[in-house]
């Protein structure tokens, strides 16, 4: 889960449920239709507005900045020489980001649900002056004959309540879509939608769409060329994403989750912070 999910502005609650939680009160699986959705809402165009395309990413948002709403932000980029299941596995090999994903704090899987199933924990630097945020998610993956869609939603675990040093995040609806393109290359969609449980100022979903976003996604390239030579070294055989009977993670009963609701965190004012104190580090793209 890349670093720049900050997409809501200027809005003192959300009282908006996940999309992937029927009803908002039940914790489920994401199913076959879950899937199909996720992938319509990545190949679609209509409602989409574009803001950032260049050098082959494009950047995508879903709702008025001005409106107190949690906008959509969509993503894509061309990978050339990077074949469909080698970004799967990039995105899926939490040892391995750590190698590439430079806002990650810390990163690690919980436990497993089922084959195609976990919950996993992730924290990330945003832009200072902004605080960090984590997530606790429940993921779901399915391999689409050459295609393949990673979802995650955001899920209570009562051993891993919110951090005194974390704002705890809430992802509505976030996932890739990885396409095959011909020969040794994909097309990477990746869809977020986040209540970063803060009144934000406006800067940063311009910054997020002009800057962050499409770095983040250049990075996720950058990882699945370099992915094969680093994965011949580092336990080359083990995918528990791939091959489910490696998986060695303890089970988690859904009956242990409940939905983590956006409107039961803290939620904190940092409108008032200025873009004039981001470090050089945040205004690459």
């Amino acid at each position: 889960m890349p670093s720049w999910q900050l997409t809501s502005v200027g809005c003192p609650k959300v009282w908006q449920l996940s999309p992937m939680s029927r009803g908002g009160e039940m914790v489920y699986i994401p199913d076959d239709s879950d899937f199909s959705s996720f992938r319509d809402q990545c190949e679609s165009l209509e409602g989409w507005h574009c803001r950032y395309n260049k050098n082959g990413v494009t950047v995508w948002s879903q709702g008025q900045e001005e409106s107190c709403t949690v906008q959509k932000i969509k993503t894509r980029i061309s990978c050339k020489d990077v074949p469909a299941e080698t970004l799967y596995d990039v995105l899926h090999d939490t040892r391995y980001r750590e190698k590439w994903d430079s806002n990650m704090i810390e990163t690690y899987d919980i436990g497993r649900l089922t084959v195609n199933a976990d919950v996993g924990y992730y924290s990330w630097k945003c832009p200072s002056p902004l605080k960090n945020r984590d997530f606790v998610t429940l993921r779901s993956w399915l391999p689409l004959g050459n295609d393949y869609i990673i979802l995650n939603y955001s899920v209570k675990h009562p051993k891993y309540p919110p951090r005194k040093d974390f704002v705890r995040a809430v992802s509505l609806q976030t996932g890739y879509l990885i396409k095959a393109n011909g020969a040794g290359a994909c097309v990477l969609y990746y869809l977020t939608q986040v209540d970063p449980r803060g009144s934000l100022p406006k800067w940063v979903v311009n910054r997020v769409s002009q800057f962050v976003a499409p770095k983040a996604m250049k990075k996720i390239y950058k990882a699945g060329l370099k992915y094969p030579e680093w994965k011949r070294k580092h336990d080359p055989e083990y995918k528990p994403w791939v091959y489910p009977e490696q998986n060695t993670l303890p089970s988690v009963s859904l009956a242990e989750l409940s939905v983590q609701h956006a409107e039961s965190l803290e939620n904190i004012d940092e409108t008032g912070l200025s873009e004039d104190h981001l470090s050089t580090s945040d205004h690459e793209a």
